[in-house]
């Protein structure tokens, strides 16, 4: 792990926050002068701790009004087979998240779709043509309570 000051600290606040701001906008917040703030930046994005800059996107008004949790479980446990369950489940363009979980699932997939019929192709044509798996539970969001991007610092 990379050593992080309070100034590291606060740079990652401030972009998680708003990742358009100029270095000239962070460092005056920061008290630095605009080259120490843009050095380290770039340290933060070398060391892999700035992974990427994205915008956020409201999926209902892009036509995605439906998100979906789907625990899924595989029948075999074999490092080949999770490799490829992974493989797959990187290539289908309407899971925005997938996470190896304990418990009695093995993944834990974000889906997001147009809406029910959608997401019932997604199952059928995509996630039902992925080999090895023995089950998959759907639930499925009513509403959005909180959703924060960042990570607390």
């Amino acid at each position: 792990m990379t050593d992080l000051d309070q100034i590291d600290l606060k740079l990652l606040e401030l972009l998680q926050e708003n990742g358009k701001l100029t270095t000239k906008e962070i460092a005056q917040q920061v008290n630095l002068s605009p080259t120490p703030v843009y050095e380290r930046i770039r340290r933060l994005e070398r060391d892999g701790i700035i992974k990427k800059y994205v915008a956020l996107i409201e999926a209902e008004k892009v036509g995605k009004g439906l998100i979906v949790f789907c625990d899924v479980t595989l029948k075999e446990h074999t490092k080949a087979i999770g490799n490829r369950f992974v493989q797959e489940i990187m290539s289908l363009k309407y899971v925005s998240e997938c996470y190896n979980i304990s418990g009695d699932h093995d993944f834990r997939l974000k889906i997001v779709v147009r809406d029910m019929k959608h997401y019932q192709d997604f199952v059928i044509n995509d996630l039902g043509s992925i080999k090895n798996i023995g089950s998959a539970h759907s639930t499925f969001v009513i509403g959005i309570i909180k959703h924060d991007y960042g990570v607390p610092l």
